[in-house]
């Protein structure tokens, strides 16, 4: 999948929701670095999957630019829509998620993607967040789980964020992020529950529900170098909403494919990396069970996307009009 072989038209549809599989598929890398830690595993896949999420992310970037330089009115379209525009943040997040990805095998190439991606997602969050405030196109209606992106993404700061500049810089974005995430739940969940059933294309990235409080954990984790009560209470919250979803699996599976699936992949990668955490840090097997279970089900998910992503690409059912 290149610009070469892309027809126009399909570049100008090449939708910004892409890179969601960055996010999706740099959290499973952090994941299977977490695991290797835990399990003392005697292969370690992350070293080559941090780098194919870096070639992604790459090729996602290079696409989405031709589409900026030669079609910079869809650009704007995506950017103004009260739908799409909340997929805008995938961008400097997955850069975010690769710099902690690299940490340690590539600490300057990490610095420059948490610099340049934390910059980018403040302007962004700035940016979304004066729109939803001066507006005169929104309705409840409009509201799905993928609104959380541009202010919880802030939450992920601080994981690279306290290697690379002060803690101070970290405790904001987490602090901003922490704020909205409650805000941003009530107004969704009134969504929900009193007005109409979420289009089906956008139904998966109600498991967006549990990636705040389980990135958020994760950070506190960071910030605070243990595992205590308030951490506790963001995991209880991730693992709800995670069985939340479990008992509606027979719902999800009937989905038809669209890009949003890839809303399943990161939420499931930051559970699992959070309970990685539980099962290092408390010693308790239920954890470690309960991690391998998840880093299990995270690997067949993201084999599964990628071969239905590939496949949608083929049979062109992506980057086409309405889509």
């Amino acid at each position: 999948m290149n610009d070469a072989t892309l027809p126009s038209s399909r570049i100008k549809n090449f939708p910004v929701a892409w890179f969601s599989m960055i996010m999706g598929f740099t959290g499973f890398a952090i994941a299977w670095m977490r695991a290797e830690t835990v399990y003392d595993v005697g292969f370690a896949p992350s070293c080559v999957l941090r780098w194919v999420a870096l070639g992604l992310f790459f090729l996602v970037a290079v696409l989405y630019a031709a589409k900026a330089v030669k079609y910079p009115g869809a650009v704007r379209e995506e950017f103004t829509h009260p739908v799409k525009q909340a997929f805008g943040p995938t961008i400097s997040i997955g850069m975010i998620l690769l710099s902690i990805a690299l940490l340690h095998d590539a600490p300057r190439l990490s610095f420059w993607l948490w610099s340049i991606g934390t910059v980018l997602h403040l302007a962004l969050t700035l940016y979304v967040m004066s729109s939803w405030m001066h507006h005169t196109k929104y309705e409840i209606t409009h509201m799905n789980p993928a609104w959380f992106i541009p202010v919880v993404g802030n939450i992920l700061v601080p994981i690279a964020g306290l290697h690379h500049a002060p803690a101070e810089v970290s405790w904001f974005f987490y602090s901003v992020g922490l704020f909205f995430w409650p805000v941003l739940t009530a107004i969704l969940f009134y969504r929900l529950i009193f007005h109409t059933s979420l289009p089906e294309r956008f139904v998966p990235t109600l498991f967006i529900f549990i990636a705040p409080p389980a990135v958020g954990f994760i950070s506190w984790y960071n910030l605070g170098g243990q595992v205590d009560a308030f951490a506790h209470v963001l995991y209880g919250v991730a693992l709800f909403f995670a069985l939340l979803l479990a008992v509606q699996a027979n719902y999800f599976v009937r989905l038809k494919f669209f890009l949003s699936w890839w809303a399943y992949s990161f939420p499931l990668a930051a559970l699992t990396i959070a309970t990685l955490i539980m099962a290092k840090e408390t010693g308790l097997g239920c954890y470690r069970v309960l991690g391998v279970v998840l880093l299990a089900v995270l690997t067949l998910l993201i084999v599964l996307l990628l071969v239905r992503t590939a496949i949608a690409v083929a049979r062109r059912e992506i980057c086409v009009e309405g889509h």
